[in-house]
Protein backbone atom coordinates (compact mmCIF):
# COMPACT_ATOMS: atom_id res chain seq x y z
CA UNK A 1 0.00 0.00 0.00
CA UNK A 2 2.83 2.33 0.46
CA UNK A 3 4.34 2.06 -2.44
CA UNK A 4 0.68 2.50 -4.05
CA UNK A 5 0.54 5.56 -2.41
CA UNK A 6 4.50 6.99 -3.24
CA UNK A 7 2.47 6.24 -6.82
CA UNK A 8 -0.33 8.28 -6.48
CA UNK A 9 1.60 11.25 -5.24
CA UNK A 10 4.00 10.93 -7.99
CA UNK A 11 1.35 10.97 -10.12
CA UNK A 12 -0.82 13.68 -8.96
CA UNK A 13 2.49 15.47 -9.19
CA UNK A 14 3.23 15.14 -12.93
CA UNK A 15 -0.39 15.90 -13.95
CA UNK A 16 -0.01 18.81 -12.05
CA UNK A 17 2.89 19.89 -13.82
CA UNK A 18 2.16 19.26 -16.89
CA UNK A 19 -1.51 21.11 -16.53
CA UNK A 20 0.66 23.99 -15.22
CA UNK A 21 1.70 25.08 -19.04
CA UNK A 22 -2.03 25.92 -19.24
CA UNK A 23 -3.16 26.62 -16.09
CA UNK A 24 -1.81 29.27 -13.94
CA UNK A 25 -3.06 27.84 -9.94
CA UNK A 26 -1.03 24.24 -11.49
CA UNK A 27 2.09 26.46 -12.66
CA UNK A 28 1.54 28.39 -9.44
CA UNK A 29 1.86 24.57 -7.59
CA UNK A 30 4.64 23.66 -9.37
CA UNK A 31 6.80 26.99 -9.03
CA UNK A 32 5.57 27.29 -5.49
CA UNK A 33 8.03 23.82 -4.61
CA UNK A 34 10.79 24.04 -6.89
CA UNK A 35 13.64 23.84 -4.26
CA UNK A 36 11.44 24.15 -1.84
CA UNK A 37 13.46 22.44 0.89
CA UNK A 38 16.85 24.20 -0.18
CA UNK A 39 14.77 27.54 0.76
CA UNK A 40 13.54 26.36 3.88
CA UNK A 41 16.91 25.25 5.44
CA UNK A 42 18.42 28.93 4.09
CA UNK A 43 15.15 30.69 6.43
CA UNK A 44 15.46 28.66 9.53
CA UNK A 45 17.88 29.24 11.64
CA UNK A 46 18.82 26.02 13.82
CA UNK A 47 17.46 26.08 17.36
CA UNK A 48 14.21 27.79 17.13
CA UNK A 49 11.43 26.50 19.25
CA UNK A 50 9.15 25.87 16.44
CA UNK A 51 5.09 25.13 16.13
CA UNK A 52 4.34 23.76 12.88
CA UNK A 53 1.03 24.70 11.73
CA UNK A 54 -0.46 23.03 8.12
CA UNK A 55 -3.91 23.67 6.28
CA UNK A 56 -4.59 22.83 3.00
CA UNK A 57 -6.14 26.08 1.75
CA UNK A 58 -7.47 29.48 2.30
CA UNK A 59 -10.70 28.16 4.19
CA UNK A 60 -8.52 26.05 6.32
CA UNK A 61 -6.17 28.72 7.12
CA UNK A 62 -9.43 30.54 8.71
CA UNK A 63 -10.07 27.79 10.53
CA UNK A 64 -6.57 28.18 11.87
CA UNK A 65 -5.93 31.57 12.70
CA UNK A 66 -7.59 31.67 15.93
CA UNK A 67 -5.38 29.31 17.00
CA UNK A 68 -2.12 30.76 15.20
CA UNK A 69 -3.03 34.06 16.93
CA UNK A 70 -3.73 32.36 20.50
CA UNK A 71 -1.02 30.24 20.56
CA UNK A 72 1.36 33.14 19.35
CA UNK A 73 -0.25 34.99 22.31
CA UNK A 74 0.40 32.24 24.59
CA UNK A 75 3.70 31.45 23.73
CA UNK A 76 5.87 34.21 22.58
CA UNK A 77 8.80 32.27 22.74
CA UNK A 78 7.98 30.24 19.61
CA UNK A 79 8.17 30.81 16.17
CA UNK A 80 5.38 29.54 14.08
CA UNK A 81 6.25 27.65 10.71
CA UNK A 82 3.27 27.90 8.15
CA UNK A 83 2.13 25.36 5.37
CA UNK A 84 -0.20 25.26 3.04
CA UNK A 85 -1.02 22.80 0.26
CA UNK A 86 -3.17 24.77 -2.13
CA UNK A 87 -1.82 28.18 -4.35
CA UNK A 88 -5.17 29.43 -3.29
CA UNK A 89 -4.28 30.06 -0.04
CA UNK A 90 -0.66 29.78 -0.29
CA UNK A 91 -1.03 33.15 -2.49
CA UNK A 92 -3.29 35.14 -0.80
CA UNK A 93 -1.56 34.81 2.74
CA UNK A 94 2.27 34.11 1.66
CA UNK A 95 2.42 37.71 3.17
CA UNK A 96 0.57 37.34 6.30
CA UNK A 97 2.09 38.76 9.13
CA UNK A 98 0.92 36.28 12.32
CA UNK A 99 4.04 33.93 11.57
CA UNK A 100 7.26 33.94 11.33
CA UNK A 101 7.74 31.23 8.10
CA UNK A 102 5.46 30.67 5.24
CA UNK A 103 5.81 28.10 2.42
CA UNK A 104 3.84 25.49 0.37
CA UNK A 105 4.25 21.93 1.39
CA UNK A 106 6.74 20.32 0.26
CA UNK A 107 4.97 16.77 -2.20
CA UNK A 108 4.40 13.86 0.50
CA UNK A 109 7.40 11.25 -0.29
CA UNK A 110 9.75 9.47 2.47
CA UNK A 111 12.87 11.75 1.07
CA UNK A 112 11.06 15.36 1.61
CA UNK A 113 9.57 14.62 5.02
CA UNK A 114 12.38 13.01 6.74
CA UNK A 115 14.86 16.25 5.55
CA UNK A 116 11.52 18.45 5.84
CA UNK A 117 10.80 17.52 9.77
CA UNK A 118 14.71 17.21 10.14
CA UNK A 119 14.98 21.02 9.19
CA UNK A 120 12.24 22.28 10.63
CA UNK A 121 12.28 20.00 13.90
CA UNK A 122 9.13 21.34 15.20
CA UNK A 123 8.12 20.73 18.77
CA UNK A 124 4.37 20.95 17.87
CA UNK A 125 2.19 20.24 15.10
CA UNK A 126 -0.98 21.36 14.06
CA UNK A 127 -3.00 19.80 10.99
CA UNK A 128 -5.96 21.52 10.19
CA UNK A 129 -9.26 19.33 9.42
CA UNK A 130 -8.58 16.66 6.41
CA UNK A 131 -4.67 16.87 6.25
CA UNK A 132 -3.74 13.09 6.67
CA UNK A 133 -0.16 12.89 4.85
CA UNK A 134 1.49 9.53 5.25
CA UNK A 135 5.32 9.86 5.03
CA UNK A 136 5.03 13.30 7.06
CA UNK A 137 3.04 11.41 9.86
CA UNK A 138 5.15 8.85 9.74
CA UNK A 139 8.40 10.71 10.40
CA UNK A 140 6.72 12.57 13.19
CA UNK A 141 5.43 9.83 14.91
CA UNK A 142 9.23 8.13 14.56
CA UNK A 143 10.69 11.00 16.18
CA UNK A 144 8.03 11.47 19.23
CA UNK A 145 6.22 14.62 17.66
CA UNK A 146 2.99 15.87 18.90
CA UNK A 147 1.07 16.39 16.47
CA UNK A 148 -2.98 17.53 16.86
CA UNK A 149 -5.42 17.27 14.62
CA UNK A 150 -7.93 20.42 14.65
CA UNK A 151 -11.47 21.00 13.84
CA UNK A 152 -11.76 17.24 12.85
CA UNK A 153 -14.60 16.16 11.47
CA UNK A 154 -15.54 12.37 9.92
CA UNK A 155 -18.07 11.14 8.03
CA UNK A 156 -18.82 6.64 7.90
CA UNK A 157 -18.59 7.48 4.55
CA UNK A 158 -14.75 7.95 4.65
CA UNK A 159 -12.60 5.33 3.17
CA UNK A 160 -11.00 4.91 7.31
CA UNK A 161 -14.30 3.53 8.25
CA UNK A 162 -14.93 1.02 5.23
CA UNK A 163 -13.44 -2.59 5.12
CA UNK A 164 -10.74 -1.98 3.11
CA UNK A 165 -9.57 1.09 5.23
CA UNK A 166 -6.93 -1.00 7.28
CA UNK A 167 -4.08 0.82 5.97
CA UNK A 168 -5.57 4.11 5.85
CA UNK A 169 -6.53 4.06 9.86
CA UNK A 170 -2.68 3.33 10.56
CA UNK A 171 -2.34 6.73 9.44
CA UNK A 172 -5.05 8.10 11.93
CA UNK A 173 -3.19 6.54 14.47
CA UNK A 174 -0.08 8.06 14.29
CA UNK A 175 -1.56 11.33 15.31
CA UNK A 176 -1.16 12.36 18.89
CA UNK A 177 -4.65 13.86 19.49
CA UNK A 178 -7.58 14.39 17.84
CA UNK A 179 -9.85 17.87 18.49
CA UNK A 180 -12.82 16.84 16.52
CA UNK A 181 -16.21 19.15 15.52
CA UNK A 182 -19.00 17.12 16.86
CA UNK A 183 -19.97 13.99 18.78
CA UNK A 184 -20.45 11.71 15.87
CA UNK A 185 -16.91 12.15 14.91
CA UNK A 186 -15.91 10.70 18.69
CA UNK A 187 -17.93 8.01 17.75
CA UNK A 188 -16.83 7.00 14.15
CA UNK A 189 -13.15 7.31 15.64
CA UNK A 190 -14.11 5.07 19.06
CA UNK A 191 -14.93 2.19 16.75
CA UNK A 192 -11.78 2.22 14.99
CA UNK A 193 -9.85 1.88 18.16
CA UNK A 194 -9.02 5.67 18.66
CA UNK A 195 -9.77 7.27 21.88
CA UNK A 196 -7.27 10.07 22.37
CA UNK A 197 -10.22 12.37 21.31
CA UNK A 198 -11.54 15.19 22.49
CA UNK A 199 -15.36 17.50 21.17
CA UNK A 200 -13.77 20.71 20.48
CA UNK A 201 -16.34 22.28 18.02
CA UNK A 202 -14.88 24.21 15.07
CA UNK A 203 -12.32 27.11 15.65
CA UNK A 204 -14.30 28.78 12.61
CA UNK A 205 -16.66 30.24 15.26
CA UNK A 206 -13.78 31.83 17.06
CA UNK A 207 -12.71 33.71 13.69
CA UNK A 208 -16.19 34.98 12.40
CA UNK A 209 -16.91 35.79 15.88
CA UNK A 210 -13.88 38.12 16.53
CA UNK A 211 -14.25 39.60 12.70
CA UNK A 212 -18.19 40.47 13.75
CA UNK A 213 -16.57 42.55 16.72
CA UNK A 214 -13.88 44.34 14.95
CA UNK A 215 -15.48 44.52 11.31
CA UNK A 216 -14.26 47.03 8.71
CA UNK A 217 -16.59 50.23 7.13
CA UNK A 218 -16.60 50.25 3.85
CA UNK A 219 -18.27 53.79 2.90
CA UNK A 220 -18.37 53.30 -0.81
CA UNK A 221 -20.52 50.24 -0.02
CA UNK A 222 -22.43 52.50 2.13
CA UNK A 223 -22.64 54.60 -0.58
CA UNK A 224 -24.08 52.10 -2.93
CA UNK A 225 -26.39 50.40 -0.40
CA UNK A 226 -27.83 54.04 -0.03
CA UNK A 227 -31.55 52.96 1.69
CA UNK A 228 -31.83 49.99 0.00
CA UNK A 229 -31.69 46.12 1.24
CA UNK A 230 -28.50 44.25 -0.03
CA UNK A 231 -28.58 40.95 -1.42
CA UNK A 232 -25.30 39.36 -1.40
CA UNK A 233 -24.02 36.52 -3.14
CA UNK A 234 -20.48 35.47 -1.50
CA UNK A 235 -17.84 32.72 -3.25
CA UNK A 236 -20.32 32.23 -6.22
CA UNK A 237 -19.73 30.05 -9.11
CA UNK A 238 -22.08 30.37 -12.65
CA UNK A 239 -24.37 27.88 -11.10
CA UNK A 240 -25.07 30.16 -8.60
CA UNK A 241 -25.31 33.34 -10.41
CA UNK A 242 -28.07 31.72 -12.23
CA UNK A 243 -30.25 31.99 -9.62
CA UNK A 244 -29.67 35.42 -8.59
CA UNK A 245 -29.91 36.44 -12.03
CA UNK A 246 -33.51 34.85 -11.78
CA UNK A 247 -34.05 36.83 -8.84
CA UNK A 248 -32.60 40.14 -9.58
CA UNK A 249 -34.79 40.22 -13.20
CA UNK A 250 -38.06 39.32 -10.88
CA UNK A 251 -37.53 42.88 -9.84
CA UNK A 252 -38.28 41.70 -5.18
CA UNK A 253 -38.71 43.87 -3.66
CA UNK A 254 -36.37 47.33 -2.86
CA UNK A 255 -33.27 44.85 -3.09
CA UNK A 256 -29.92 45.56 -4.42
CA UNK A 257 -27.19 43.09 -5.14
CA UNK A 258 -23.50 42.46 -4.02
CA UNK A 259 -21.92 39.39 -6.11
CA UNK A 260 -18.73 38.00 -4.69
CA UNK A 261 -17.34 35.51 -7.04
CA UNK A 262 -15.18 32.65 -5.64
CA UNK A 263 -12.22 33.54 -8.56
CA UNK A 264 -11.95 37.59 -9.80
CA UNK A 265 -9.27 37.24 -12.22
CA UNK A 266 -10.25 39.14 -15.35
CA UNK A 267 -11.73 36.62 -17.67
CA UNK A 268 -13.98 35.30 -14.92
CA UNK A 269 -15.07 39.13 -13.83
CA UNK A 270 -15.74 40.01 -17.71
CA UNK A 271 -18.32 36.88 -18.01
CA UNK A 272 -20.22 37.91 -15.51
CA UNK A 273 -20.35 41.44 -16.17
CA UNK A 274 -21.36 40.53 -19.67
CA UNK A 275 -24.78 38.25 -17.87
CA UNK A 276 -26.63 41.96 -16.42
CA UNK A 277 -28.91 43.87 -18.16
CA UNK A 278 -28.45 46.45 -15.40
CA UNK A 279 -25.63 49.24 -15.06
CA UNK A 280 -22.62 46.70 -12.85
CA UNK A 281 -20.25 48.29 -11.04
CA UNK A 282 -16.65 47.01 -10.47
CA UNK A 283 -15.83 47.32 -6.68
CA UNK A 284 -12.29 48.15 -8.15
CA UNK A 285 -13.95 51.01 -10.15
CA UNK A 286 -15.63 52.36 -6.99
CA UNK A 287 -12.74 52.08 -5.06
CA UNK A 288 -10.05 54.21 -7.73
CA UNK A 289 -12.56 57.25 -8.31
CA UNK A 290 -13.31 56.11 -11.88
CA UNK A 291 -17.63 56.10 -11.13
CA UNK A 292 -19.03 59.34 -9.78
CA UNK A 293 -20.68 59.19 -6.02
CA UNK A 294 -24.33 59.98 -7.58
CA UNK A 295 -23.83 56.54 -9.84
CA UNK A 296 -22.74 54.31 -6.83
CA UNK A 297 -26.02 55.53 -5.04
CA UNK A 298 -28.01 54.75 -8.14
CA UNK A 299 -27.01 51.26 -9.37
CA UNK A 300 -28.38 48.22 -8.21
CA UNK A 301 -25.17 46.04 -8.83
CA UNK A 302 -22.22 45.86 -7.42
CA UNK A 303 -19.70 43.27 -8.19
CA UNK A 304 -16.30 42.51 -6.04
CA UNK A 305 -13.40 42.01 -8.21
CA UNK A 306 -11.10 42.06 -5.29
CA UNK A 307 -10.21 39.74 -2.13
CA UNK A 308 -10.31 39.92 1.20
CA UNK A 309 -12.76 41.82 2.01
CA UNK A 310 -15.87 39.33 2.05
CA UNK A 311 -16.29 38.49 5.29
CA UNK A 312 -16.53 42.15 6.36
CA UNK A 313 -19.20 42.72 3.29
CA UNK A 314 -22.02 40.66 5.07
CA UNK A 315 -22.73 43.33 7.65
CA UNK A 316 -24.48 44.74 4.79
CA UNK A 317 -26.50 42.56 3.79
CA UNK A 318 -30.15 41.51 4.36
CA UNK A 319 -29.62 38.44 2.49
CA UNK A 320 -26.71 36.04 1.99
CA UNK A 321 -26.47 33.74 -0.69
CA UNK A 322 -23.32 30.85 -0.35
CA UNK A 323 -21.85 29.64 -3.27
CA UNK A 324 -20.55 26.01 -4.24
CA UNK A 325 -23.89 24.46 -3.81
CA UNK A 326 -24.03 23.53 -7.11
CA UNK A 327 -20.70 22.28 -7.15
CA UNK A 328 -18.46 20.10 -4.78
CA UNK A 329 -19.90 21.90 -1.99
CA UNK A 330 -20.56 25.18 0.04
CA UNK A 331 -18.04 27.61 1.27
CA UNK A 332 -17.90 29.42 4.29
CA UNK A 333 -21.42 30.66 5.81
CA UNK A 334 -20.70 31.35 9.07
CA UNK A 335 -19.05 34.53 7.85
CA UNK A 336 -22.30 35.71 7.08
CA UNK A 337 -24.13 33.76 10.10
CA UNK A 338 -22.27 35.80 12.59
CA UNK A 339 -23.73 39.03 11.48
CA UNK A 340 -27.30 37.65 11.66
CA UNK A 341 -27.65 37.16 8.07
CA UNK A 342 -30.29 34.35 7.17
CA UNK A 343 -28.35 32.18 4.60
CA UNK A 344 -28.82 30.08 1.31
CA UNK A 345 -27.06 27.83 -0.62
CA UNK A 346 -27.30 25.48 -3.06
CA UNK A 347 -27.70 21.40 -2.77
CA UNK A 348 -24.24 20.35 -2.00
CA UNK A 349 -24.12 21.11 1.88
CA UNK A 350 -24.23 18.12 3.95
CA UNK A 351 -20.70 18.06 4.70
CA UNK A 352 -21.03 20.83 7.04
CA UNK A 353 -21.88 20.47 10.19
CA UNK A 354 -23.14 24.40 10.64
CA UNK A 355 -25.35 24.02 7.31
CA UNK A 356 -27.24 21.05 8.97
CA UNK A 357 -27.33 23.00 12.16
CA UNK A 358 -28.69 25.90 10.79
CA UNK A 359 -31.31 24.49 8.76
CA UNK A 360 -32.90 22.15 11.41
CA UNK A 361 -32.86 25.45 13.50
CA UNK A 362 -34.79 27.21 10.65
CA UNK A 363 -32.41 29.31 9.75
CA UNK A 364 -30.57 28.64 6.51
CA UNK A 365 -31.92 27.49 3.05
CA UNK A 366 -30.77 24.90 0.75
CA UNK A 367 -32.23 26.08 -2.92
CA UNK A 368 -32.44 23.60 -5.73
CA UNK A 369 -33.42 26.28 -8.24
CA UNK A 370 -34.18 29.90 -8.98
CA UNK A 371 -37.64 29.39 -7.79
CA UNK A 372 -36.94 28.57 -4.67
CA UNK A 373 -34.95 30.86 -4.16
CA UNK A 374 -37.20 33.76 -4.72
CA UNK A 375 -40.17 32.21 -3.05
CA UNK A 376 -37.78 32.02 -0.13
CA UNK A 377 -36.87 35.62 -0.50
CA UNK A 378 -40.30 37.43 -0.86
CA UNK A 379 -41.66 35.23 2.01
CA UNK A 380 -38.41 37.33 4.34
CA UNK A 381 -39.48 40.67 2.50
CA UNK A 382 -43.52 39.80 3.54
CA UNK A 383 -42.49 39.38 7.09
CA UNK A 384 -40.25 40.73 9.10
CA UNK A 385 -41.06 39.05 12.23
CA UNK A 386 -39.97 35.67 10.48
CA UNK A 387 -36.58 37.52 9.54
CA UNK A 388 -36.12 39.00 12.79
CA UNK A 389 -36.09 35.80 14.46
CA UNK A 390 -33.82 33.80 11.82
CA UNK A 391 -31.31 36.57 12.41
CA UNK A 392 -31.71 36.23 16.47
CA UNK A 393 -30.68 32.39 15.72
CA UNK A 394 -27.65 32.37 13.40
CA UNK A 395 -25.89 35.34 16.00
CA UNK A 396 -26.88 33.04 19.39
CA UNK A 397 -25.79 29.86 17.21
CA UNK A 398 -22.15 31.54 16.58
CA UNK A 399 -21.96 32.41 20.07
CA UNK A 400 -22.86 29.34 21.42
CA UNK A 401 -20.18 27.13 19.15
CA UNK A 402 -17.12 29.79 19.73
CA UNK A 403 -14.70 28.27 22.15
CA UNK A 404 -12.83 25.90 20.29
CA UNK A 405 -9.62 27.36 20.34
CA UNK A 406 -9.37 28.03 24.26
CA UNK A 407 -9.75 23.88 24.47
CA UNK A 408 -7.20 23.37 22.22
CA UNK A 409 -4.85 25.66 24.16
CA UNK A 410 -5.87 24.51 27.25
CA UNK A 411 -4.40 20.79 26.02
CA UNK A 412 -1.28 22.39 24.20
CA UNK A 413 -0.40 23.71 27.92
CA UNK A 414 -0.14 20.01 28.94
CA UNK A 415 2.42 18.85 26.24
CA UNK A 416 5.07 22.31 25.68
Amino acid sequence: MRFLYFFVIKSYSFLIYFSGFFNKKAKQWTKGRKNILDSIKSEVKSGEKLAWFHTASLGEFEQARPLIEGFRKNYPDFKIFLTFFSPSGYEIRKNYSGVDYIFYLPLDTPRNAKRFVEIVDPQIVFFVKYEFWYNFLRVLKNKGKTVFIVSGIFRKEQHFFKWYGSWFRKILKMITFFFVQNHESKELLKTIGIENVEISGDTRFDRVFEIAQSKKSFPLVEAFKNDSDIFLGGSTWPADEELIISLINKKTGKLKFIIAPHEVHKERIRSLKEKFLENVLLFSDVVSGKIEKEEIKNSKILIIDSIGILSHLYQYAKFAYIGGGFGVGIHNILEAVTFGKPVFFGPKYRKFQEANDLINLGAAFCVHNDLELIKNVEAFLENTEKYDKCSKICKNYVLDEKGATDIILKKTNSVI
